[in-house]
């Protein structure tokens, strides 16, 4: 069941919302070759904890760490590990939530440690285009299909894979709600969109092909093809004039 939220609800998001933008600004700021993941994770998480709210993906479903750090090939839900050095010309995925006041926040973005190559550059610029494509195509009376045939469309039109495995979602008082938020459809189709719903969007796009597999640790997902993937993502709301970004900074 898809939860629908009043005008008072939504400002109540707002907090949790920034909390992560905030935490994903720092994290931004932050990142240089030379440091680990798990240094990233622990600055992440003193800002989420200082802000007296709760790390969302600390604990959920047994996840060891306040953020998803995920290195170049690496899709999402990558483990911080001491052991992961960041270098000159990496592309980082941090996926970041952040609990507060009964709500969650939940936003990702993909950073360039020091000189990356052309071709991660424009990997990352169509991922983060598709997103605020994405973002207008929310709107009341748009169905998901609309959402997310924007994203398939604009990605495959520059020579890139769409990640089907994973999904963005409702989110709320929890991380995942109703509906799924597919980042490849056929406009037209699926959920009608109405003001009150809040959801994630969150294309996850590949060089090369579209397949992805799980690593032994049971979280981690890479691109089958070694290529490099991004992540971009926002928690919006829908309103009467369109979608309202709450995660923006």
């Amino acid at each position: 069941m898809i939860a629908v939220k009043t005008a008072k609800d939504i400002e109540a998001m707002r907090p949790a919302c920034q909390i992560a933008a905030q935490a994903l600004r720092l994290a931004g700021e932050s990142i240089k070759a030379g440091m680990s993941t798990k240094e990233l994770d622990g600055i992440i998480h003193k800002y989420i904890t200082g802000c007296g709210a709760k790390p969302s993906f600390l604990g959920y479903g047994g996840f060891p760490a306040s953020a998803c750090i995920s290195v170049n090939d690496e899709v999402i839900h990558g483990i911080p590990s001491k052991n992961r050095i960041l270098h000159e010309g990496d592309i980082v995925s941090v996926d970041v939530g952040a609990f507060y006041n009964g709500y969650h926040g939940d936003t990702a973005y993909t950073f360039a440690v020091g000189q990356v190559s052309r071709e991660a550059v424009e990997l990352m610029e169509a991922t983060r285009q598709s997103l605020m494509l994405a973002i207008e195509t929310a709107k009341p009376g748009a169905r998901i299909g609309d959402v997310s045939a924007a994203v398939q469309q604009y990605i495959e039109a520059k020579g890139l894979s769409v990640v089907r495995q994973y999904v963005g979602h409702g989110v709320g008082r929890k991380l995942h709600e109703e509906p799924d938020v597919p980042n490849f459809g056929r406009a037209g189709h699926g959920v009608r969109l109405v003001p009150g719903m809040t959801i994630a969007i969150e294309p996850m796009v590949n060089q090369g092909g579209a397949d992805v597999k799980t690593l032994s640790d049971g979280w981690t997902v890479k691109t089958m093809s070694g290529g490099l993937s991004a992540h971009f993502e926002h928690t919006v709301a829908i309103t009467s004039a369109g979608a309202v970004i709450l995660t923006a900074p």
